[in-house]
């Protein structure tokens, strides 16, 4: 059964050191199963990773070495946190930012399993520069920002096609380390591959946002509105999108005309917030960052949590989602995968298994899971 509890701590470290030690003490056994399981000891070598790090992102090279010496100098740990060609790995999310004459906002839902996430806010001055973000895969982010005011968060693309290329979450690093604006963000995007399709939405301290999609292997498609959910405007079909729901919370923020101080109200209410936690696919927190200030609001089940880069404070939630958890229901969005399902047997779905399985990159169609509900029936009767 999924966990529905999730502990968020809030560390600071300006250098690499113990505190970072202990995560990955704490998190390494996990990940470690999961990157056997998922045939990370077939990929690229260590020295490979290291080489496509030094001709990409050499100015994170001192920094990488540093955190594989302390994680203890192991080949799978250093291939691991290169990030290199990893195993395939999804999620969901809805992100969006705006801008006025005086504002600007990037806000961003993380959707996943509670049992998926780090629950890890971690600020640092690895490269001499602050860093303030939501911590994956021990030193990548899933959303952050700089004290530049630069901001970035992600969002799965909707596809399990790889490439070659980085792990999104290690690229994320990479730009708050060392771009100063949008401008400089998408230089670097155009350069470095990812190895999946991801969306990004970035802001920074002068009003500029941007949304673009990364192509596996590399290359970018730069969109017209700084919005992005689960799909991409490529001719490939997105994957599940009547589990994620990805046109539906896509359409509704396209079509928004508020100012930037009223975006995240929209994410913390549908159809943006997903409550289906018992699915493994629930909104476990909603971030909020202001470039201007360099201030980040998380709201962890209807609590606020503020933090400044400028005078960050360590501390620890403790969420419990399943007062948020809601009732299986049918997507609303016609059109796409699941329409004319029979949702009178879903309730007979594993949907906890359903979200996993998405998450893990090995999810099926929704009506391959009906399909088994009814060959389990059949078997029984």
């Amino acid at each position: 059964m999924t966990s529905m509890k999730l502990t968020f701590d809030a560390v600071s470290e300006a250098t690499p050191g113990p505190k970072w030690v202990a995560r990955w003490q704490r998190s390494w056994p996990a990940y470690e199963a999961w990157f056997v399981a998922r045939g990370g000891d077939n990929g690229p070598s260590a020295p490979d990773c290291r080489d496509a790090m030094r001709d990409y992102m050499p100015e994170i090279v001192p920094l990488y070495d540093r955190l594989v010496a302390l994680a203890g100098g192991s080949d799978r740990a250093a291939r691991f946190l290169s990030t290199w060609c990893p195993p395939a790995y999804l999620g969901g999310c809805s992100l969006a930012a705006l801008s006025d004459k005086t504002d600007v906002r990037l806000v961003r839902n993380y959707d996943l399993s509670p049992e998926l996430n780090e629950g890890l806010l971690l600020r640092t001055e690895w490269t001499g520069r602050a860093v303030m973000g939501m911590i994956e895969f021990l030193w990548g982010l899933s959303d952050g920002i700089n004290d530049a005011g630069l901001s970035v968060a992600l969002a799965y693309g909707g596809r399990a096609q790889t490439g070659e290329g980085f792990g999104v979450t290690t690229i994320l690093r990479y730009v708050l380390e060392t771009c100063d604006t949008v401008d400089d963000a998408l230089k670097a995007l155009r350069r470095v591959p990812s190895h999946m399709a991801y969306n990004l939405v970035l802001a920074d301290a002068s009003g500029c946002t941007a949304s673009v999609e990364l192509i596996p292997g590399g290359g970018v498609r730069v969109m017209p509105q700084a919005i992005a959910t689960n799909h991409q405007s490529g001719p490939e079909p997105a994957a599940r999108p009547a589990f994620t729901r990805s046109y539906e919370r896509h359409a509704h923020l396209k079509d928004l005309r508020i100012s930037p101080r009223h975006l995240n109200r929209q994410f913390l209410k549908s159809p943006l917030i997903q409550d289906r936690y018992g699915e493994g696919f629930g909104t476990l927190f909603t971030a909020e960052y202001n470039p201007k200030d360099r201030t980040l609001g998380l709201t962890l089940s209807g609590e606020r949590w503020d933090q400044a880069l400028d005078a960050f404070e360590e501390g620890q939630r403790n969420v419990d989602y399943s007062q948020s958890a809601g009732q299986i229901s049918a997507p609303s969005y016609a059109g796409h995968e699941g329409a004319g399902i029979d949702w009178s047997r879903a309730a007979r779905i594993d949907w906890a298994a359903v979200g996993l399985d998405y998450a893990g990159g090995r999810g099926r169609p929704i009506h391959a899971y009906l399909d088994a509900v009814c060959a389990i029936g059949s078997e029984a009767s």
